[in-house]
């Protein structure tokens, strides 16, 4: 997915800088970099690293010392080398950008056809933030530029924008489907994708940028440029999985949102099991809700190792997936023997770390092993924020049950999105059998969205019910 952090400041910003990029690291695996703009000598100052073995601190702590400047941006990538420094009519600029183009392709042949090209090739692919900055080129404001990218792009776009005038502009997707918070401290404003990153820097986080809203920030306030339009589609999926459990985005934490869900769970559901536990990270809230909605204890049956093991989501080889599911879990003997054991996990997406783990319980002497998914059956894939590195849908497990039970992985798709249809409990049994789970089942979207707390009609649900749109 990715994130970014940008600070503007009555001295230099480095510090805030640097430990708030840092913040969002769990939002990305790739590539990391900061841009800053020295006002004294006229230049940008920016550094670009690959984070595929290390963590972002370890990559930049030895040079930060050679960022000048009282403003600058950053960026945690799961995409393209970033930030991207531009020359244009609209003066110098740095860009950074959280984003998913859907129709890049169409877009890259319609800019090379008018006279434009790109100059920035990633892996010999076309850098999906140098077309953005092209795009905002063609607008004779950053104002109209960024409309431009608005009205041109399939999927999303959120971005922070470095001037040379010693601003910030922040512009939130279209329809806000990835989030912008604002924080404000004595002489300094900042932006940035997680409000985890306020607290331990001093920042109050006094608001969030609505969609399509664009504002700039400067080391003494924030001035609206474009008003947030009224329809919204923000990602459900920052409160199932890739949010940290201190954010908030639209007011709604991410804990508590996990919390409650497990715990209308836990309330409804007739199994009788010993204990509940977490899968972490992401799990933890959420079986926390469960234990206290079921009545019964909340152990650690299971603990991640967290020294050197990435998250297992991200990368894009699936044997490294699957290594790094496996090794980052340890179980507890001593927690799961001769137990009946219910464990909470944020998603089923491909499978990779069910197999292994379930085994592994059993064999560390559980006698059974249940499990309770935060969300509904992924069933769709995502158009519209950089999700997961999946190239195709029958990467999603569910797909390749669908195909199984009909013939093909995309007949009859509605109905196993729906919960309690003869397909979907067809599905999910299927899956259960798969994996020899005692017993499987998955939140409802009712129950995630009365956990988030939102209407309907703002959250994205795609992956679900197929129900969003560009």
């Amino acid at each position: 997915m990715g994130g970014f952090f940008g600070a503007a400041a009555k001295r230099n910003c480095r510090n805030d800088l640097f430990y708030g990029v840092d913040y969002n690291s769990h939002l990305g695996t790739k590539r990391a970099g900061m841009a800053t703009y020295d006002e004294t000598n006229g230049i940008f100052c920016r550094k670009i690293h690959s984070l595929e073995s290390t963590y972002f601190r370890t990559k930049f702590e030895s040079e930060l010392s050679k960022f000048e400047g009282s403003c600058g941006i950053g960026v945690i990538s799961d995409t393209d080398p970033q930030p991207i420094i531009i020359n244009s009519h609209l003066g110098k600029f740095a860009i950074v950008t959280v984003a998913k183009i859907s129709n890049m392709d169409r877009l890259e042949r319609e800019l090379l056809d008018a006279g434009v090209h790109f100059g920035e090739l990633s892996s010999g692919q076309t850098n999906q933030t140098e077309l953005v900055a092209l795009l905002i080129n063609q607008g004779k404001t950053f104002v109209e530029g960024i409309e431009n990218v608005y009205d041109r792009i399939e999927g999303s776009c959120s971005m922070l924008i470095l001037t040379a005038q010693g601003s910030i502009i922040a512009a939130r997707d279209k329809l806000g489907r990835t989030p912008i918070a604002l924080g404000r401290k004595e002489g300094s404003y900042a932006c940035t994708s997680e409000s985890t990153a306020f607290p331990n820097l001093g920042f109050e986080h006094f608001r969030d940028l609505g969609p399509g809203e664009i504002v700039e920030v400067k080391a003494d306030g924030v001035t609206r440029l474009r008003a947030p339009g009224e329809e919204m589609q923000v990602c459900s999926f920052l409160w199932v999985y890739y949010g940290f459990p201190t954010s908030c985005y639209e007011g709604r934490n991410v804990e508590e949102t996990r919390f409650t869900s497990g715990f209308k769970m836990g309330q409804t559901d007739d199994t009788e099991v010993d204990c509940a536990c977490g899968i972490p990270d992401s799990g933890v809230g959420m079986a926390l809700g469960y234990a206290a909605g079921k009545g019964v204890p909340y152990h650690r049956c299971i603990s991640k190792y967290t020294p050197t093991w990435p998250r297992s989501f991200t990368p894009s080889d699936q044997s490294m997936r699957s290594l790094v599911a496996k090794m980052k879990l340890v179980p507890n003997r001593a927690m799961l023997q001769g137990k009946r054991a219910l464990f909470c996990d944020d998603s089923i997406v491909r499978g990779t770390q069910l197999n292994d783990n379930v085994k592994e319980l059993y064999s560390c002497g559980a006698k059974e092993v249940h499990m309770r998914i935060a969300c509904p059956p992924l069933i769709y894939g995502c158009r519209y924020v950089g999700f997961t590195s999946s190239k195709s849908d029958m990467e999603l497990l569910t797909r390749r049950i669908i195909e199984e039970l009909e013939g093909a992985p995309d007949r009859n798709l509605d109905k196993y999105a729906t919960t309690g249809s003869p397909q979907y409990c067809a599905m999910v049994e299927k899956i259960r059998e798969r994996f020899g789970l005692t017993s499987l089942k998955f939140n409802t979207i009712e129950t995630l969205i009365e956990s988030i707390g939102l209407p309907k009609c703002k959250v994205c649900t795609h992956c679900f019910d197929g129900s969003s749109h560009f």
